[in-house]
């Protein structure tokens, strides 16, 4: 098997970064596990070492800029791309390897799951599912499985700190090679436990179609993180 590299920006992620890596560990002979971080003040970075991923920093606040530095300093043939408060079954990898058996330009979601066993998260699962599944448009925390001559090709995510995903998948020069995989990714709650989550929703529609609108993302990025 191509040998697979899984690239995670973080930030102050020490709470949840070691499940996440726990979860790969055993059977990291077969990754290459990548972490691009941008100025923790956490214990992030010792936490990476003590599981033997590969640190590398980003001098700005930039998730685009992050992915990108990890998909450039990565060796595998297979790039999967994760937010470091997901979670992984068992046996994904015996899943992976799989899909890795297809054309090599099709690009890969996983199944959005929620971390949460609240019936309400339940509606969000479906409606993100629909979206990713008919609308081809999934977002970054459901991952990216990507072979890197593909990534490439389509000039990789842009250096912008929000919407990096959204514009990467715009950007696809053909989305009819967009698959969802039919195995689950599991996401934390954390982003909606403070809020009403069809609220959240809500606004991050609204913060995308200013977006698609053609507004400064910078200006988008500040509202963002203000709200």
């Amino acid at each position: 098997m191509s040998k697979i590299s899984i690239i995670i920006p973080t930030y102050n992620e020490a709470n949840n970064l070691p499940l996440l890596l726990s979860d790969l560990s055993i059977i990291n002979r077969e990754l290459e596990i990548i972490i691009i971080d941008c100025g923790s003040k956490d214990k992030t970075i010792d936490i990476a070492n003590i599981y033997g991923a590969k640190v590398y920093k980003s001098k700005q606040k930039n998730r685009g800029l992050q992915l990108n530095i990890g998909a450039k300093n990565a060796e595998g043939e297979w790039f999967i791309f994760l937010h470091a408060d997901s979670r992984l079954n068992r046996d994904w990898l015996k899943k992976i390897k799989l899909v890795l058996k297809d054309d090599e330009s099709y690009v890969y979601s996983f199944t959005f799951q929620i971390d949460s066993k609240k019936i309400i998260y339940r509606f969000l699962e479906i409606l993100v599912n629909f979206r990713s599944y008919f609308l081809k448009t999934p977002y970054g925390d459901q991952g990216l499985l990507i072979h890197r001559k593909t990534y490439f090709k389509n000039n990789g995510y842009s250096k912008i700190p929000l919407m990096e995903d959204l514009d990467f998948i715009k950007r696809l020069k053909n989305k009819e090679n967009l698959r969802v995989l039919n195995f689950p990714i599991y996401t934390s709650s954390r982003k909606w436990e403070k809020t009403n989550i069809f609220l959240q929703a809500f606004n991050n529609w609204k913060f995308r179609r200013r977006w698609l609108k053609g507004e400064s993302i910078k200006t988008i990025y500040l509202d963002y993180y203000k709200k």
